[in-house]
């Protein structure tokens, strides 16, 4: 259930589905610049983020 919300807001938000899938770092940088470039390659980049890595695991 939580992956389905993370695509929506993927389609809506790129970088903050890209932060809630792996945290700040290389990835969210690179899409906040594909977003800025083209909304689409964000919105592409960010579903495939979520598609293909594990959420970061929880500190604790």
């Amino acid at each position: 259930m939580m992956t389905v919300l993370k695509i929506i807001l993927a389609i809506f938000l790129p970088p903050v589905a890209a932060f809630l899938q792996v945290g700040i770092g290389l990835h969210f940088w690179l899409n906040i610049l594909l977003t800025i470039v083209g909304f689409l390659p964000g919105q592409i980049h960010a579903i495939w983020l979520i598609v293909t890595r594990q959420a970061p695991a929880a500190r604790g």
